[in-house]
This record gives C-alpha cells, structure tokens and sequence, in this order.
C-alpha cells in the first residue's frame, strides 16, 4: 500500500537556535537580586563533564565570583565519571585546597546540586530546600506555604517546617512526581533530597545553577558563610539498606514480612517512621528507617530485614 503523505501545510519544521548558551546564561542572571554581586566570594564548581561545563562556571564569573572549575573537559565518556554531585570528593577537596567559600556539584545534566561550605562538609537537598522554604515563607512567596518533597525526606526536614508553621507535602520517589504535585496544587518549590530543586517560580523542573544561585543570594544578602545557612535542622539518623529476593516471590505479601513491618511501626510510633518499597528496576526491597534513636532504629530495621530475607 502507498503511504499515507502529510499536507504540505502540516509538516512541521525545525529551527536551529545558535545563541541559545548565552540566552540560558542571561536568563539564569535574572534569578540572581537585581543589583547584587558575587565580588569577593571564591567558589568552586564541579560540573560533572557534563551539560553545564561551560554555562555554569561563566554565569558565577560574570557575577563576580572568583571561580575554580573542576570536571569540565567532556569526552563523551566522563561524564559523572568520579565527579559531580553524585561523586562529591573531588570537590570537597577542591573547596579545602582552594580555601573556597563555596563549593557547587552539578550533575551531567545539571539538574541536581550539591552545596558543600567553606569547611567541606555537604549540605544535601533537604536543608537547601529547608533554606529556601524560610527565606521564601518570611518574605510571603512560599506558596500556601507548602514545601513538596519525596517519601525519603528527612523526618528531621518536616518537623523543621512544622515549627515554622509550613508544611511538607510527601510523594513517591521522582522528581516527576514533585513536579506533578506542585503543579497540581499550586506550589511553586519542591524537590528531593538527592539534589533535584524545583522552583517553578522561575522554571519549570530541577536546575542545579539556578538553584545555586539561590543559595547564594541568601549568602550575599545575609553575609552569612555558607555553614550558616546550609545547616538548618537537625537530621534524625536515616539507615537504608535493600534486601534482594528470589524470581517470582512476592515478600511484601507475606504475612509475615507485614507482621514484621508493623510491628516496628509501632515501636517507632512518634520517633521515627518507615518506608519500605519494591525496587521498580530490580528483585530488591528497599527498606529505609529514620528514628531519634540509632540503636533501636537498628533492632526494627534488622528485624525486618531478616523477614524479607526468607524470601532470598
């Protein structure tokens, strides 16, 4: 049979946008404060050879910054390899050598970031978010005055926001369902604790460089250094550890993995809290715990562990 053949007037096209480096550059300037500089901060970097290796490094720059680059010669097989936010070393070496006041880990595609402060430590998603969530709660542009983050935030994040009168809104792991959510009800900062910040005020999904912009326009109108500002609750002990089980079996069936699972819901009951889920991509359950007290955080998750383990 012939193929069906298109309306010459349907057919799309494709146009080739050749400044569209430095139109991202400009735009990602204008979620800085107007009128204020990065002058006098040294900052390193990290952009994992990957897609911000160029934009990220020249928009601190053109804001003022001193700035040292590390992971930002691609090849087409270094990207992330032993670099970027999910491989933090280079850099918190890099902020310790250089005495930086600032250390950025992007990863390859630069939607996630890492913030490390003047003394190496990393601050992860969660105390960013938390951050961000009283700096824009205090000045009214929190959103229903909601934070919208995953099941694996730390306990220690929600009740940080609780005594501030905020609310954390929890869905299932995935930025994709952060975003699903803050677009669904309004919100407009979200995002996980790997990295992934959403700040729909200014775009629609997780930008590592806009993101860290935010921090550092808290450190700049505050004068604060970043081990200030990036520690800002308490995390309570998390342990996560997966259990693989045999083809075919189903152990969060099994009455008595489910026995197992309740009864150290119940001795965790106001102290801690639990989250136990199937692997989408392999025979593992994934069984993450948070709880005030490390030991008797150890005793449930090693109770339920051995349980799923029967099913190896």
């Amino acid at each position: 049979a012939p193929p069906d053949l298109v309306e010459p007037a349907r057919i799309g096209r494709a146009t080739r946008i050749d400044d569209g480096r430095g139109r991202y550059m400009e735009f990602a300037k204008t979620t800085f404060p107007r009128g204020r500089r990065l002058d006098g901060l040294r900052i390193v970097v990290d952009c994992a050879n990957g897609a911000a290796y160029r934009t990220a490094p020249d928009v601190l720059w053109e804001l003022g910054a001193e700035v040292v680059r590390i992971a930002v010669a691609p090849n087409g097989f270094n990207i992330n390899k032993d670099c970027g936010s999910t491989h933090t070393a280079a850099a918190v070496e890099a902020v310790k050598l250089h005495r930086a006041d600032l250390g950025i880990s992007l990863d390859g595609d630069a939607d996630r970031v890492m913030i490390i402060d003047e003394t190496g430590e990393i601050a992860d998603g969660d105390q960013f978010m938390a951050l961000i969530a009283d700096r824009w709660a205090a000045e009214g542009r929190l959103a229903q005055g909601t934070l919208v983050a995953t099941v694996m935030s730390n306990l220690g994040l929600e009740r940080h926001l609780e005594s501030q009168g905020l609310r954390l809104l929890r869905t299932a792991v995935g930025d994709r369902y952060v975003v699903e959510a803050m677009r669904a009800g309004g919100y407009n900062l979200g995002g996980e604790q790997s990295g992934h910040i959403v700040m729909t005020d200014h775009v629609t999904t997780g930008d590592g460089l806009i993101a860290a912009l935010q921090f550092l326009s808290a450190m700049v109108e505050t004068g604060r250094k970043a081990s200030e500002l990036s520690r800002v609750f308490q995390a309570y002990p998390q342990l996560l550890t997966n259990v693989r089980f045999r083809k075919g079996a189903e152990p969060l069936s099994e009455a008595s993995v489910q026995s197992a699972i309740s009864d150290g819901e119940a001795r965790l009951d106001g102290r801690g809290r639990l989250v136990i889920r199937k692997s989408g991509t392999e025979p593992l359950v994934r069984i993450m715990g948070e709880c005030d007290d490390p030991e008797l955080l150890r005793v449930v998750l090693g109770n339920i562990e051995a349980e799923v383990a029967r099913f190896a």
